[in-house]
This record gives C-alpha cells, structure tokens and sequence, in this order.
C-alpha cells in the first residue's frame, strides 16, 4: 500500500513539472512575442521648460504679467514623458511616434536584456505622419526585428500591441484587425490612413509595435483616440517603409513630386458615379504625372487602394510617399476607369519659387528682416488682396519662415495645396492672408 502511494505521488510530482504540459500551453502567440519583445523598447523623455514667474501671484496676476512680463524672473524645470518604440536594425535604429519624442531635450530607452537605460538620440522626425527615428548612442549589435508588409494582412486576423503602458514596461494586448485601411481625420486638413483593431492601445503604447501571429513587424501603435474604448489604431508599416530611410539619411520626409493641381468634383459627379474623387485642374509639363499620360479632367479615384474623395484626403495621403515610389493611380476618363502607374521624383531645382509665382503671383528674396517679397507680378492673387514689394513673410500655414530654406520646405510640403495662409509683416502690423 505504502508502494502505491509513493508511485502516485512520484506520478503527481512529475505530472506537475513534466515540460510536455507545458510546450502544449505554447501558443503561436506565445512564440510571436518571445520572438520580438527583446526589440521592443520603452522610451523616456525629458523635456526643459521654461516660465516667468509672477512674485505677485494672486493679485493683478494677468494685467502684471501683460505689463511687465520681460522683468518677470525665469524658472526652468524639467518634464517627463514615457513611450515606447521598436528597434528596425542592428545598428540600434528605433522608429516611433513622432509625439512620444516631440520636443524632447534628452531621450532615454530601456532594452529587456539591459540593465540600465541608454541614451538616444533624435535622427529625423516628420509630425504629420507621426513618425520618428532614434538611434542608440552606445554603439554595438541590438536585436531588432526587420519591418515586413502589411498589405497582405486580412480582416479577421489575429494581431499583438506591445508597449509600456504606464511605465509599467512590456505588457502585450491581443486583438483582431477590424479594418485595413481605416481613414481617420486629425485636424481640419490632415488625415491619416490607418490598421485598425481591438487590441488595446494608450498613450504608454503609442510608438509600440504591432506583429502578427509569426512575430513580425506589420504597424507602429499611435494613441489618437483616447476617448474610443475597445479600439486601436496603428500606422500600416508599408507606410512607414517609405518614408524611415528618408528619416534616417535627411533628418525628415522629402515630398515626392506628380506635378499636378487638384480640384474638388462637383456633387453632381458624385450622385451620377456614387462615388467621390479628386478633379485634376492642370498637369505640369515633363511632370511625373505627365509622363504617366494623365490629363486635365481626369479623375482621380483611388491611390495605391486607398480612395480619395476631397482634396485634403489626397494631400494627406501624398505625404506618404518620397521620390522615386511608384503608385498606382486609378482615375476616372469620361465613363471609363483606367489605371496609371506613376513614379514619383524629386522637386525640380527652384521649382518653389517658379510656383510661387505662378501660383501666388510674387517674388521673394533675402533681406535682413528675414524673408521678404521682391516683386508683385501684376493681375495675380497677390495683386488682387493688396500685397506689396517689401513685405516680410514670416509664416506659411503657421510654420515660422526664417530663411529661404524654410520657405522651400514649408511650400515643397504643401505643394498641389490651395488656398495656403501667409503671414504677412508689413510697418510693424501682421496681416494673415489666403492665397490664391
């Protein structure tokens, strides 16, 4: 009896520690996460700010402060700010949200098989996207995991968000992909296409990135609905794809050029065709739109399978892609839908400021003051609301225009956009004005 006994209990003993039980627990989801999370990082900012302080505080608080803000003492301190990221190389590249490191004066990121933080430093980021690109300081071999594809994902599909929600490091949410291609708007002209899915996101995931069942990179997590409970979003990789060696080798996203200006079609065109889209007013000559035998009147359906109804949504969606992509453009001629392949390039020497002028109807030139205009073409837009020769441009779309490469970028990044806002500063007064 005592013999039973002991063989049971041996039996139950071995039952509980047998690594057979075990490997049956193992999932594929199990083997996806063992196979990325030592890529995945938590990112730590901190970010100096700096403020006058009022020693009458309390009393007259504002009109002090309207008055007499430039004698008001200065104190700095210092914020922080957590996140997380993914490492894409061995050379310790991370790529992120753009808003986990805005404005950040020092970076820090936590590696599972570190024990200690590493500095990093910013590379290139583009806020529109919201994209960025860090890279280690320290140099050595980092694990990474090697972005794939996300255009082969399919509804339904079983996806993983890692980040570090909190602060409190890697925690892993499941969910399915609900949506491919979920279009979602940010601000008043600026959209964003997105993967959308169940799996829980926040604010502490945000630059997080999100595999598929066979570990791989497919998404970057971003937190853009805070108030929408059960829904995540992430920035398909395939978008990501395009634009991270721009990061890497430029320090931000060169536009690629089409060489076309677009329109709204009108309501009638969308209750004849049941579909919206974008109207192309004109084609610029020796353009990559041109060569690709687009033509004024077409109409633009789709880009690349992503619809475009209005102009803002094209714009948004052209931001994706740098010179030398290849899109595929399905546009509408007459009755006829027909598809046209068309491979971006690079803005043309100047071409800003040829399009300044065709466009706007002024010229610009340097002066000490910043960047001002040199001449006022007649009849143009910029005739008609009153502009002069000598006027200081000081913003574009609210970017600040200190030189006449922040011009070029400010322009290059809203080109085919209209109307744009200027800045004027003319005899101490500023005057916002919409061209054309």
């Amino acid at each position: 009896m005592r013999v039973k006994r002991f063989l049971f209990s041996l039996f139950f003993i071995i039952s509980c520690v047998s690594p057979t039980l075990a490997a049956e627990r193992r999932t594929p989801i199990v083997d996806a996460v063992a196979k990325a999370r030592d890529a995945v990082v938590n990112i730590r900012t901190e970010q100096i700010v700096q403020r006058r302080s009022n020693p009458f505080f309390g009393f007259g608080e504002s009109i002090f402060e309207q008055f007499f803000e430039d004698m008001l003492p200065t104190r700095s301190y210092t914020t922080q700010s957590l996140g997380s990221g993914v490492i894409i190389d061995a050379d310790g590249h991370i790529l992120t949200n753009a808003h986990v490191v805005n404005k950040a004066s020092k970076i820090f990121v936590a590696l599972t098989n570190r024990k200690h933080e590493l500095e990093a430093r910013l590379i290139g980021a583009d806020e529109r996207i919201d994209l960025a690109v860090l890279k280690i300081v320290e140099e050595g071999s980092y694990p990474f995991l090697k972005p794939t594809r996300s255009d082969d994902l399919m509804l339904g599909e079983t996806v993983i968000a890692i980040g570090n929600p909190l602060g409190l490091g890697h925690s892993i949410t499941t969910g399915i992909v609900s949506s491919l291609k979920r279009r979602v708007q940010i601000d008043r002209q600026l959209s964003s296409v997105f993967i959308q899915t169940d799996a829980l996101i926040n604010p502490g995931n945000s630059g997080g990135p999100l595999i598929n069942v066979n570990g791989e990179l497919v998404g970057i997590n971003t937190a853009i609905a805070r108030q929408a409970q059960g829904i995540g979003f992430s920035i398909p990789i395939d978008t990501a794809k395009r634009v991270v060696s721009d990061l890497i080798n430029h320090g931000r996203v060169r536009r690629g050029f089409f060489g076309i200006m677009i329109g709204s079609v009108s309501s009638n065109f969308i209750r004849s065709f049941g579909e919206g889209g974008v109207l192309v007013d004109e084609v610029f000559p020796r353009s990559p739109a041109e060569k690709a035998d687009l033509e004024v009147a077409d109409v633009i359906l789709s880009v690349d399978d992503v619809a475009v109804t209005s102009p803002d949504q094209y714009h948004s969606l052209m931001q994706t892609y740098t010179p030398g992509d290849s899109l595929e453009v399905v546009l509408l001629r007459g009755v006829q839908k027909i598809k046209k392949k068309v491979v971006l390039s690079t803005l043309p020497e100047g071409y800003e400021m040829t399009y300044t002028q065709r466009v706007f109807g002024f010229d610009l030139k340097k002066d000490p003051r910043g960047l001002v205009v040199r001449k006022i073409i007649d009849n143009s837009p910029a005739d008609r609301v009153g502009m002069q020769a000598g006027d200081l441009i000081a913003k574009v779309e609210g970017i600040e225009i200190v030189n006449l490469k922040d011009y070029r970028h400010a322009i290059e990044d809203r080109f085919g956009q209209v109307p744009l806002t200027f800045t004027v500063v003319r005899d101490n007064f500023g005057y916002l004005i919409e061209l054309p």
